[in-house]
């Protein structure tokens, strides 16, 4: 991203008006300086119950990684899944990548799904198939019946090769995933998810059964893609520290309001504080409840240990 960009974005981002003539940006340039995300007013009820979320307005810019944080409960997951259409906007407007996303038809969320990569806690590899067959996976969507009944193209699997190197394990493409420790399975995920050439990445907690070294190491792996694909990432995350170090801007959430946006350069730990002021009185997790009316699901249509259909009988070497 150039300087001009950078800046239009920046000012973009922090609520102001942008510093540059737009006239002075590239076509390439101007697309990079507006959002690919953008919620206005965002508001989601289940079941005619209270607002999850309330009033949440959120841009995402290419090539920045955006922390989202909040105690359990705030509405993190909830807004990720909202971004997606798996959650039921009651509210406002969510565009994400020239979608709207409260409008879509079922054939075009199934479009709008490919084209946002996923990388969840748990990983949801399927462990018993090789670390290069849970990349291909990522590329379900595209490959058709007939790759899908005889095997991925020579091409897919190239590709696969390619992005398991960019995360520094095409050593293991042969082994099976579940024997990878938990830092390696992350980044197998990692690649999954660009394997669909996604136009926005959402972290849902990546680092949280990682210890410190690797975690560092997966978020810098996020914000190194983010900045060099020019693809927007949102993570949410508990430990500040990591948010204050990996990331360009932080959001927070509490009671499915927006209390913090900003730079995170122009934030501490202290201005955080609030986010988790009442934990140790919270008794209702919101998002637990959210999450008891939205069956488990993700990009590539697979759950932990469960092979997507078309795969159930076939594995790549």
């Amino acid at each position: 991203m150039s300087r001009l960009t950078r800046q239009a974005a920046s000012g973009a981002a922090s609520g102001a008006s942008a510093a540059v003539d737009p006239s002075l940006l590239s076509t390439a340039e101007l697309r990079q300086a507006l959002p690919l995300v953008t919620t206005r007013g965002l508001r989601v009820a289940y079941e005619s119950g209270p607002n999850v979320l309330d009033g949440v307005d959120l841009d995402l810019f290419p090539g920045e990684m955006v922390a989202l944080l909040g105690s359990s409960g705030s509405g993190k997951s909830t807004l990720m899944r909202s971004l997606t259409g798996f959650a039921p906007v009651t509210g406002g407007q969510v565009r994400v990548a020239g979608h709207d996303v409260t409008n879509l038809r079922r054939g075009e969320l199934r479009t709008l799904r490919s084209e946002v990569g996923q990388v969840f806690q748990q990983f949801n590899l399927i462990g018993r198939m090789s670390v290069l067959t849970n990349v291909l996976t990522g590329a379900l969507h595209g490959a058709g019946p007939i790759n899908l009944a005889y095997g991925f193209t020579s091409a897919h699997r190239g590709r696969a090769l390619e992005l398991l190197d960019r995360v520094g394990i095409a050593h293991k493409a042969k082994d099976q995933a579940r024997s990878l420790s938990g830092g390696q399975q992350q980044r197998v995920a990692i690649a999954r998810a660009l394997m669909q050439q996604p136009k926005l990445i959402l972290a849902d907690e990546p680092v949280a059964s990682l210890d410190p070294k690797l975690a560092d190491s997966v978020l810098e792996l996020l914000r190194e893609i983010a900045v060099q694909d020019g693809i927007p990432v949102l993570v949410s995350l508990h430990v500040l520290p990591l948010a204050l170090a990996h990331t360009d801007r932080i959001v927070g959430l509490r009671h499915g309001e927006m209390i913090v946006s900003g730079r995170t350069s122009d934030l501490d730990a202290a201005q955080l504080a609030p986010l988790y002021a009442d934990d140790a009185d919270d008794t209702d997790d919101a998002d637990a409840d959210a999450a008891a009316h939205t069956a488990p699901v993700s990009a590539q249509a697979s759950a932990p240990g469960s092979a997507p259909a078309g795969l159930a009988r076939q594995e790549v070497a």
